[in-house]
């Protein structure tokens, strides 16, 4: 049995880096999910953090395909927007800069005709 050395640690080797949602961020995020909730349209939610985009799956049972997609792409930052909403069907529905104006086009789903 040879023993061998431990192979050293390098200390500037970098991490794949990842795309993540802030706190501030989450929070708004999460208290339109929360009012979703209570309204009784969503159910559940899903968050990824890739290598290019950190995504918020909005789902309305847990066993499906979500029905929106809240993205963020710091690449896009200069040119469309670091913020989009993403339908069912894979259709843009807001993108942006500022993250509470692209989820407006989901707060309007909340309003509704009371009769």
């Amino acid at each position: 049995m040879n023993a061998q050395p431990p192979i050293p640690f390098q200390g500037n080797a970098k991490a794949p880096e990842q795309v993540a949602f802030h706190r501030t961020e989450l929070n708004i995020i999460l208290a339109l999910y929360g009012r979703m909730v209570a309204a009784g349209e969503w159910r559940d939610y899903g968050i990824s953090s890739l290598r290019d985009v950190a995504v918020f799956s909005v789902f309305r049972r847990t066993a499906e395909n979500p029905l929106y997609r809240i993205e963020k792409r710091p690449k896009l930052r200069n040119r469309q927007g670091l913020y989009a909403v993403i339908g069912m069907d894979g259709q843009v529905l807001k993108r942006g800069h500022d993250l509470r104006t692209v989820l407006r086009v989901l707060e309007r789903k909340l309003i509704r005709a009371v009769e």
